[in-house]
């Protein structure tokens, strides 16, 4: 399969399959999922074989990555309390929009830094970046630097190993399903640290 995609990438002019590593870069922030990182990988192994070249590989996977983070913070800035309290959004209560805007003003910009490296969170690290208001300035600084670590390793594994395309894209799904079972774990005992403080207070009153 993914040979087929490199043989009709590659009967693309250079800039088309440039604006393809920016539009799957940008939209996996918006409505993931998407093989944003497989795609970019295999820009990078058509920059092994001279067809394109590191630097707008880079350029344009790590712009497509900042926009649609930036895109989906602003989508989580305009939704505020208001919107919540109109009772509209049935499964999210302001307790819980609370709870998570205390954990971003904690935690926020060190969940940013990774956040390239968390795929499955991406979209939602973005979204509730917004929701709790973190700096623009900041927030695009930082996005910025993880996009361009992330996207330069993504592209060094298409340079040094493009003939095993299928192996990386194992490597990713492994990856992945790691890190979201790591998310999983720590959502649940978040929640139940949360509901057992809750029940201490009860059975304190």
């Amino acid at each position: 399969m993914f040979q087929e995609i490199l043989s009709n990438l590659s009967q693309l002019s250079p800039i088309l399959i440039y604006l393809t590593i920016f539009f799957f870069a940008y939209i996996e922030n918006i409505f993931p999922p998407s093989p944003s990182d497989i795609v970019i990988v295999i820009g990078g192994s058509l920059v092994g074989a001279q067809y394109l070249h590191f630097t707008p590989v880079l350029i344009f996977a790590t712009g497509g990555s900042v926009l649609g983070f930036l895109t989906a913070f602003a989508i989580g800035w305009q939704i505020d309390k208001r919107i919540i309290h109109s009772g509209k959004i049935k499964f999210l209560s302001v307790e819980a929009i609370d709870n998570v805007e205390k954990s971003f003003q904690k935690f926020g910009y060190y969940l940013i830094v990774a956040n390239r490296f968390l795929p499955g969170t991406r979209a939602v690290i973005s979204f509730f970046a917004g929701m709790s208001r973190l700096n623009i300035h900041l927030t695009f600084w930082l996005s910025l630097a993880s996009s361009l670590i992330w996207n330069s390793l993504l592209i060094s594994l298409g340079l040094f190993f493009g003939n095993n395309i299928e192996k990386i894209d194992r490597f990713l799904n492994t990856y992945t399903n790691i890190v979201i079972t790591f998310t999983v774990l720590i959502i649940i005992f978040l929640i139940v640290r949360n509901l057992w403080i809750k029940y201490k207070k009860r059975k304190s009153n």
